[in-house]
């Protein structure tokens, strides 16, 4: 089924090469920061710090100064706690089944069984509490920014049109950047933008004198990648807002932008690499249609089969397939005779895709099931398409979508932000 029906599953993206937010907390009973109701204590604090230098460490990137980084990986931690205190209060939680499968995925992303993926945490020095724990908040804050942001992001047909028109005749390019970003607050006076620009000069000053832009990065940058060298990787032209895309057009990899000022404040990029991408795309698209019956507290996956078997038997029987997904499909495309019209490559959930690929036009299924429901599948027929110019347009609102949501995102996290109640308390040390 399309993608607009049967959503793809939830993936995680982590690897094991990523910063783990914090190792097995120790209990201490004194407390570097309040968050609203909550507090930050300086066992959670060190362990963050141990594991971002060991994260700086492994990239060979020199450390900022103990002061900074504490300030900076104190900072990072307020965030997350404003964003998991919000997501509680509006309802959003992350049971232990839904944990279970997204650490599943880790593990396969990684290409390693389960007990494997475990081991080779615990190897590292994590713990398995402290690790699940982590991911249970990262798989909150992106359900909580999904709601709140994401979701209400929208890209019309103009905005795609407009871009395309800009870029017509341009082969698809690619940005590999770093950044070090100097946020200035909302409703900043003279003299905090002052101050503000002067941070970020003086960053531009110590790379012009040779030192290394991840340290630079680590030691300057208030963006969430700062603790790991500043690495923005790969974008897309269209993910980047049209004034800094300026700036890059000309550059070379190894070169710096001037300081550039957005909403957030002043930003320098490093374009480290670019590539361009203009190869046509042909697909193999299968024209399906299929018979669904959902699954539910009241219909048993037991009870679907039972009857989808009944309705497989009198289309092999000589019923048409059409007739019978009209009367008795639970799909939308019932009111079709269930036709699904010509699918793309990844469009559908795995075990539907699988289920398609192993059919002969013709052919029906046996019964599939997937998160939906069980399905009854039969292909008509297959082809080979260019698909160019629409996955150029579903490039183009991707990469519009990302950058609008980005920009949101982050306003809606500093203003979030500002409305906590925060009460550092570094300087009592």
């Amino acid at each position: 089924m399309k993608v607009s029906s049967l959503l793809l599953p939830f993936l995680l993206a982590a690897t094991l090469g990523g910063t783990i937010a914090h190792a097995e907390v120790r209990t201490v009973d004194r407390v570097v920061a309040v968050v609203n109701r909550g507090v930050i204590t300086e066992g959670e604090l060190d362990a963050r710090i141990a594991s971002v230098k060991k994260n700086l460490q492994g990239k060979d990137v020199k450390l900022p100064p103990e002061e900074v980084l504490r300030q900076q990986v104190l900072e990072r931690i307020v965030l997350e706690q404003v964003q998991l205190q919000y997501a509680a209060s509006v309802g959003i939680r992350v049971d232990d089944a839904q944990l279970e499968r997204g650490i599943a995925r880790i593990a396969e992303q990684n290409k390693l069984s389960l007990p494997e993926f475990r081991a080779k945490l615990q190897a590292s020095g994590l713990t398995w509490k402290a690790f699940r724990e982590d991911i249970r908040n990262e798989i909150t804050m992106s359900r909580l920014r999904e709601r709140e942001v994401d979701n209400k992001v929208q890209v019309t047909d103009a905005e795609v049109d407009d871009y395309l028109k800009l870029n017509a005749g341009k082969t698809d390019q690619q940005y590999q950047l770093s950044q070090i970003l100097v946020a200035v607050p909302e409703n900043a006076n003279p003299d905090q933008i002052q101050t503000r620009r002067a941070r970020i000069v003086a960053a531009r000053q110590e790379l012009a004198d040779g030192k290394a832009f991840a340290g630079v990065a680590a030691q300057y940058s208030d963006a969430k990648e700062a603790t790991s060298g500043g690495s923005l990787g790969w974008r897309s032209a269209g993910s980047l807002p049209p004034a800094f895309l300026e700036l890059l057009q000309d550059m070379k990899p190894g070169q710096l932008t001037d300081i550039v000022r957005s909403p957030m404040g002043f930003h320098l990029f490093r374009l480290d690499d670019k590539r361009t991408d203009d190869k046509r795309q042909v697909v193999q698209q299968t024209h399906a249609r299929h018979i669904l019956i959902k699954t539910n507290e009241l219909v048993s996956e037991a009870d679907a089969r039972q009857k989808l078997q009944q309705l497989r038997d009198r289309i092999v029987g000589g019923a048409k397939f059409d007739d019978i997904a009209r009367a008795f499909s639970e799909d939308t495309s019932a009111a079709s005779g269930g036709d699904l019209g010509w699918i793309n490559p990844g469009e559908t959930v795995p075990e539907f895709e699988q289920a398609i690929n192993t059919l002969k036009p013709g052919e029906l299924s046996n019964l599939v099931r997937s998160p939906f429901g069980v399905h009854l599948i039969q292909v008509i027929a297959r082809r080979n398409q260019d698909v160019t110019e629409e996955r150029e347009r579903f490039q183009a609102r991707m990469d519009i979508k990302q950058r609008k949501a980005e920009e949101a995102y982050d306003d809606w996290l500093r203003q979030a932000r500002d409305r906590a109640y925060v009460d550092v308390r570094l300087k009592d040390e």
